[in-house]
């Protein structure tokens, strides 16, 4: 029974100890309006209690606070409005942490505003959960935190710490959180964090902020030192070297952490929320939370699509041994699945079960037993017999159609009844491939991304005769295996595979046309691309490039042929084809890279061109945007969201700008159409708008609201 009780919170007394539980409807709290009346409402009953000595913060939730409201923030363009919000969080929090001492009793994940309201305790305690994770991942959406995030978090660690924290995004476990001091101590479950809650308020009755005591010392470098000038400025030429001045969030954080070390502890808050509500209601901001969250959080949940709770897997087989196909065998085991590696070569399948126990040693949360419980689940053969029985069999072997089709013909006998047949390959049609196939209802494209134990996206591919009910299980596989999935329709290259082809190769064809290589590379990381198309070019293999390429013309046997492609079939008749192999664009010692190849200028001959970041960058991008208009033109998105989720989490397409489509709108149809229209006169075809664009920019029309 609660001493009180509002919509949002509660408190129980219990010998001076007050518990006060945040508990919003719906499941889960989450930083808004209810939440501070609640949290507000609870410290207005506290102000009438005598003899206080404490208070247990915690979550009547599964989770502590899973951050921000988003479709607050997402929905406010007026920054007044953002910074009221947080005026009145920081109000609340400045209350609650001047009352009485103050645990954070973390049951769940504490993420974002969920652990700045965790850093207005005293003392942080969470439970030892492998689930449990806190931190700070504002910048991953275009925001910084704006909840005292960036004032708590380095007078209580120093700045340095913190700025690693805020700067890159990090949500860590509790165990490490305790080693990087963003959680004090853990407990084994939730009686254990209440009674170690209660044991340090009474142990601790006159306990207070650090900021708020008048002998305070930061930990670490002092503010306005010189070893803290020559920190912050070592910090923000890593960030810029890192983000490229792309990221104006991790600018922003950097900037108010220094601006706020400088001053007292309340007007450091005032800082940090009127630069927080200024970005908050920004463009970029917007785009990247509704891709970054919504979009993907849709995704995730596979909103729209044909369900099943059950795949009806129990065995997989995958099929090829290297690093794709190993690592698909070390998911599935992960996820509970029998798996049985298949390869043509005992040599083969020792290096796809090496490559499988590099991924176990990883695993430090497991201990040898369980590890070795995992890997047992995985049977490494050279014997078509051992798939017999086989419920989902996924082929990664060498992109030929032929050998393929050989591979399908040879395997499908041993699926069982309802067994489903799924293809891993980055481009053939999936049509075509079930040609082969006895059953092609039951067969389907899963594309992987590589490295297929990090990379969280997984395209799905339905070809002409692909069932529902294949689909469906599919789709529950994935859930399975957690991967975000985006669903596409058929067509060489899908959807991922030629967009990406069309910025690698647009790095190619600049440099073929006689612009600076490095230029090219920095041009791109300032337009926001993830990795720049010639360093990623030679990491997939220039040698597979002029494969894809080959293969290519006998499904687009029109396409425009450009220098950029001569250049590559000229890199790998020179014996350059990559990284893998020592040599590419780039030079490489010890298979790092050494820089761009100095005799790549005389391959392309002439002067060097001159073209600026913006000039080189837009090339770029609006390459693959022409390249996504066709594939809209051409039916093989079915849903906008998937072409914003699958350009940036499967070929790292410009985040900051929050998918193409998002690109798109911001540089707004009429003018991008007649863009690409002037580009395509200058450079080719390739650049020409799709006939949907000129539709779309025509009628005024938009992909997403403004």
């Amino acid at each position: 029974m609660s001493d009180y009780q509002n919509t949002a919170a509660s408190v129980v007394l219990d010998d001076g100890i007050a518990t006060l539980t945040l508990a919003q409807p719906g499941g889960f709290n989450k930083i808004n309006p209810e939440l501070i009346e609640g949290l507000t409402g609870a410290l207005d009953y506290l102000d009438t209690v005598q003899g206080l000595k404490g208070i247990i913060l915690t979550s009547g939730h599964r989770d502590f606070c899973v951050g921000a409201d988003l479709d607050m923030v997402y929905g406010e363009r007026d920054p007044a409005n953002i910074l009221g919000a947080t005026q009145a969080m920081n109000a609340a929090l400045r209350r609650l942490e001047q009352k009485a001492p103050v645990v954070a009793a973390i049951n769940g994940s504490a993420l974002g505003g969920g652990y700045e309201v965790a850093l207005a305790g005293h003392r942080r305690i969470a439970i030892d959960d492998p689930r449990l994770m806190v931190g700070l991942p504002e910048v991953n959406l275009g925001v910084f935190p704006g909840g005292g995030g960036t004032q708590r978090l380095p007078r209580l660690i120093g700045i340095q710490a913190a700025l690693e924290v805020i700067l890159q995004g990090q949500m860590v476990r509790a165990p490490k959180a305790v080693k990087m001091g963003l959680v004090d101590e853990l407990a084994s479950d939730r009686d254990d964090l209440m009674a170690k809650a209660k044991a340090w308020l009474l142990a601790n009755p006159k306990s207070k902020q650090p900021w708020d005591d008048p002998k305070f010392r930061w930990p670490g470098v002092r503010p306005g030192s010189a070893d803290a000038r020559n920190l912050l400025l070592a910090a923000s030429a890593m960030l810029y070297k890192k983000t490229a001045g792309a990221f104006p969030a991790a600018e922003d954080a950097l900037s108010v952490v220094q601006e706020g070390a400088a001053v007292t502890f309340d007007r450091a808050l005032e800082i940090e929320g009127r630069a927080f509500a200024k970005l908050a209601t920004s463009d970029q901001a917007k785009d990247m939370i509704r891709t970054l969250f919504f979009h993907k959080t849709a995704a995730e949940k596979q909103k729209g699509l044909p369900r099943v709770e059950d795949d009806g897997f129990r065995k997989v087989a995958v099929l090829g041994a290297g690093m794709m196909g190993a690592g698909l065998a070390f998911v599935c085991a992960k996820a509970g699945y029998d798996v049985v590696l298949k390869d043509i070569s005992e040599g083969a399948l020792e290096k796809g079960m090496a490559h499988i126990d590099g991924e176990l040693k990883k695993l430090r949360h497991l201990d040898d037993a369980a590890k070795a419980a995992l890997r047992a689940k995985i049977t490494p053969t050279v014997d078509l017999e051992t798939l017999r029985g086989t419920d989902l069999v996924i082929e990664a072997v060498f992109e030929d159609l032929d050998l393929k089709h050989r591979v399908i013909r040879e395997t499908e006998p041993y699926l069982s009844a309802n067994g489903i047949f799924a293809s891993n390959t980055s481009a053939l049609p999936i049509t075509d491939l079930a040609k082969a196939s006895a059953h092609p209802d039951r067969f389907i494209g899963l594309h992987y991304f590589s490295p297929v134990e990090k990379m969280p996206l997984l395209e799905i591919i339905c070809g002409e005769a692909t069932g529902d009910d294949t689909l469906a299980r599919s789709l529950a596989f994935a859930r399975k295996i957690k991967k975000t999935v985006i669903v596409v329709n058929d067509g060489y290259g899908f959807f991922t595979s030629r967009v990406f082809s069309s910025y690698i190769l647009e790095g190619a064809q600049l440099v073929a046309e006689g612009y600076d290589p490095n230029t090219i590379e920095w041009a791109a990381r300032a337009a926001g691309m993830v990795v720049s198309p010639l360093q990623v070019f030679d990491e997939v293999s220039l040698a597979l490039g002029v494969h894809a390429m080959t293969e290519a013309k006998k499904y687009r046997p029109d396409a425009e042929h450009i220098e950029g492609v001569d250049l590559v079939f000229g890199l790998v008749e020179a014996g350059r084809k990559g990284k893998a192999y020592g040599a590419g664009f780039y030079d490489y010692e010890g298979g790092k890279r050494r820089g761009i190849w100095p005799g790549l200028a005389a391959m392309v001959g002439g002067p060097g061109k001159q073209g600026s970041l913006k000039e080189l960058g837009q090339r770029l991008m609006l390459a693959q945007v022409a390249e996504v208009g066709r594939a809209l033109d051409e039916g093989i998105i079915r849903n906008w969201r998937d072409a914003e989720v699958g350009a940036i989490f499967g070929i790292g397409f410009a985040p900051n700008t929050g998918g193409p489509l998002a690109y798109i709108d911001r540089f707004g149809l009429p003018a991008l159409v007649a863009e690409l229209d002037r580009l395509a006169v200058e450079h080719g075809k390739r650049y020409a708008p799709s006939q949907l664009l000129r539709d779309m920019a025509a009628k005024g029309e938009r992909f997403f609201d403004a």
